[in-house]
């Protein structure tokens, strides 16, 4: 029962999907307003600055995780190497 819903929902989110571009762009209206030359440039030109901007955001997360991980790792080397923390008597 839950699973036939479930494809039911799917399918019709589906159609809606599929069949609002040309809803919603009839006579070169869409959302903003008319699309011309100028809205796409500027529409792609957003496009690329954000994906440059992902990829910066991206690499500084990795660089600063792989600092730590630097760091948790020579902090483990100076524990080995320290008398104090090897035990025994």
């Amino acid at each position: 029962m839950l699973r036939r819903a479930r494809q039911a929902l799917v399918l019709a989110g589906l159609t809606l999907l599929a069949t609002a571009p040309a809803a919603l762009a009839s006579d070169g209206q869409g959302w903003y307003g008319e699309s011309n030359d100028k809205v796409i440039t500027n529409a792609m030109y957003l496009t690329i600055i954000f994906f440059a901007l992902v990829v910066t955001l991206f690499s500084i997360i990795q660089w600063r995780l792989d600092k730590r991980k630097h760091a948790r790792i020579a902090a483990k080397k100076r524990r080995e190497a320290s008398a104090d923390w090897r035990g025994g008597w």
